[in-house]
């Protein structure tokens, strides 16, 4: 089994565990091709099976000597439990790299999740960035995202473990299909893969490098902190294009409504978090901010032609002239 560790060197590698089949694998994994790593759980305390998954998360890292971090979770209200688990586990693992400083997050995705996803994401209306979003390493503001499994299937993992006799947990929630993505991997992913894994392979690999072409001449031009200045381009898809990688990067994902509105309306907040902007020239990007600016500062906007929505940031952050002289 092939694993996609080459660019894993850091000392610092935070695992982010379940004691499910691909996460199980991969611990042992890593374990075997010398790469070290910590471990985080979550337990959302929804199955009374969750205690046996910890304490199996427990056991492992005593036995191998590695750092554990566990969060305990009690949701009051389990509407849309999918995205609020998401965002639980991401925060956590977040406040652990800050505080301890490690430098890569490993997760456990595999080929069925990177087909899952596609399909949920081609059900809804997506482009090509969108549809292909699960890398191998992905950039953060301060780690790095690792998927060392993404071109490996279920079977293969739940072959490897069997092999070697390692234990692993099956979350029975994880076939209850009033959860969407249970739905597209029962129906669709699982089938799909089994047929077709070799195939699903290339064409993921093509469109990977497709979508690498595609970005070649949309990198800001202008970067400061959260700030991002663009070339404007005459083709709406590409200019959406360059608004949708930067507001990823930030953790929004869009909807066609949002891409639609923002090129109808060329000034727009995101969430109430994200200021875009489309001008003659430039597309702006920066957090939303709201601060009193003085009248000096708005007359050299004015001249400069800053949007009104992305000056209170600069303002904040106090780069007007390195802006200036750029766009000079």
């Amino acid at each position: 089994m092939i694993l996609q560790i080459s660019k894993i060197n850091t000392c610092k590698n935070l695992l982010a565990f379940s004691a499910g089949v691909d996460s199980s694998a991969l611990f042992f994994l890593l374990l075997n091709n010398n790469i070290p790593f910590d471990i985080a759980i979550v337990n959302y305390n929804m199955r009374e099976q969750s205690k046996e998954e910890v304490a199996y998360a427990q056991s492992l890292a005593q036995k191998y000597n590695k750092n554990i971090y566990l969060k305990e979770v009690i949701l009051e209200n389990n509407s849309n439990f999918e995205k609020k688990a998401r965002d639980i586990r991401y925060s956590f693992f977040e406040e652990i790299i800050e505080e301890y400083s490690y430098e890569t997050l490993i997760t456990a995705h595999q080929l069925n999740d990177k087909l899952e996803w596609f399909l949920m994401q081609f059900s809804k209306g997506a482009g090509l960035p969108e549809l292909i979003s699960f890398e191998e390493f992905k950039k953060k503001e301060n780690y790095t995202i690792c998927r060392p499994l993404i071109n490996i299937s279920k079977n293969d993992l739940l072959k490897y473990l069997d092999q070697n006799n390692i234990q692993y947990f099956l979350d029975k929630s994880n076939f209850d299909e009033k959860y969407r993505r249970n739905y597209f991997r029962k129906n669709y992913a699982n089938k799909f893969i089994e047929e077709f894994e070799d195939g699903i392979k290339k064409s993921f690999e093509y469109l990977q490098k497709d979508v690498k072409s595609l970005n070649a001449n949309i990198e800001a031009f202008f970067v400061k902190k959260e700030l991002e200045i663009y070339n404007l381009h005459n083709d709406d898809n590409i200019n959406i294009r360059i608004i949708d990688k930067s507001l990823k990067k930030r953790g929004f994902l869009l909807s066609k409504a949002q891409r639609d509105e923002i090129i109808k309306q060329k000034e727009c907040v995101i969430s109430h978090k994200i200021s875009v902007n489309l001008s003659s020239n430039y597309i702006f990007i920066a957090p939303y901010v709201e601060v009193n600016m003085n009248k000096k500062f708005k007359e050299k906007c004015r001249l400069y032609k800053l949007p009104k929505n992305i000056r209170p940031y600069i303002f904040k952050e106090d780069f007007l002239n390195e802006i200036c002289n750029t766009l000079n």
